[in-house]
């Protein structure tokens, strides 16, 4: 077992803040310092060098986290054989998960309801940041999985397809583009509402039009927002077209709020994969989940 003292460094270490990790933790600041004060006296060296209100690791102190992440890797696993082999043994594990907003929002309530319910020993956090975010977050090592949008995949993480999804051009039911067949060519003129940069959604589209030749910059973008409810609600009351997944508006367009606009040989679909720091593939309460989501999700659809 991680002792104490090691299970506040590893999470001040995570967050690179004793603020954070004494919220998370619901420990005092001066009560975590303290603790740290005797791992470094222990240790007969610092960990932690502090920049006025942030901290960063020395290379003790990476040494340490990397260490611990390791053992903490092997502890998750060493109690997710236990519980298979001996039901009474239910260990608390906590999985901290990022996922992009559609994703959050729409996909996972269910999943996760399913999930909780057969694994009460878990203690879930989840983060709904846009797909570069929760990217940066696992490297920063402030997540443990993440759930985004097919976007250039890098070296250090590996890719698990989970799922596709439909992006599709919606607008208010009163906005009189409802009564036009649209082209690709048409986009140059309709005022569109998009997605903010980072977003998934907006790389899926740019990589459509580019497909046909044609520029995001290029086009009449009137208005940029933060967020897929954001621009669900000001579509509803403006001109503006915008591109949403599918799975976000289904209510809305079975309401008739919103309408969907067919654009001549225009699709635009993405991918959505897990991802995890390499070397975490084969711990076993990550795989397990990532199994139990596939599953549960696919008898969902």
């Amino acid at each position: 077992m991680i002792s104490h003292r090691h299970i506040l460094f590893y999470e001040v270490a995570r967050q690179l803040s004793f603020t954070k990790a004494s919220q998370l933790l619901y420990i005092s600041q001066s009560a975590i310092s303290k603790q740290i004060k005797a791992l470094e006296d222990h240790y007969k060296t610092g960990l932690f060098e502090r920049h006025g209100n942030s901290v960063s690791l020395t290379p003790a102190g990476k040494l340490l986290f990397q260490k611990l992440e390791a053992v903490q890797h092997i502890q998750n696993d060493l109690h997710e054989e236990l519980r298979l082999m001996n039901h009474g043994y239910q260990p608390q594990f906590s999985l901290v998960l990022g996922a992009s907003t559609t994703i959050s929002l729409y996909v996972l309530p269910p999943v996760l309801s399913a999930y909780l319910q057969q694994n009460p020993q878990v203690v879930l956090s989840l983060k709904n940041r846009n797909s570069e975010n929760i990217l940066k977050a696992l490297l920063d090592h402030d997540i443990d999985l993440g759930i985004i949008e097919g976007i250039n995949k890098v070296s250090q993480v590996t890719y698990t397809p989970f799922l596709t999804d439909e992006v599709i051009a919606v607008c208010s039911r009163r906005n009189p583009l409802t009564s036009h067949e649209l082209e690709v060519k048409d986009l140059f003129q309709v005022p569109l509402a998009l997605r903010e940069t980072g977003s998934g959604t907006l790389a899926v589209l740019e990589e459509a039009l580019a497909q046909h030749g044609v520029k995001l910059s290029h086009l009449n973008v009137r208005v940029r927002l933060g967020g897929t409810e954001a621009l669900k609600n000001f579509v509803r009351v403006d001109t503006c077209m915008a591109f949403l997944p599918r799975q976000a508006v289904v209510n809305e367009l079975a309401s008739g709020e919103l309408m969907e606009l067919k654009i001549k040989d225009f699709e635009v679909f993405r991918s959505f994969n897990f991802i995890q720091r390499k070397g975490t593939e084969n711990n076993l309460p990550y795989k397990n989940f990532i199994q139990f989501m596939k599953r549960q999700y696919s008898k969902t659809e």
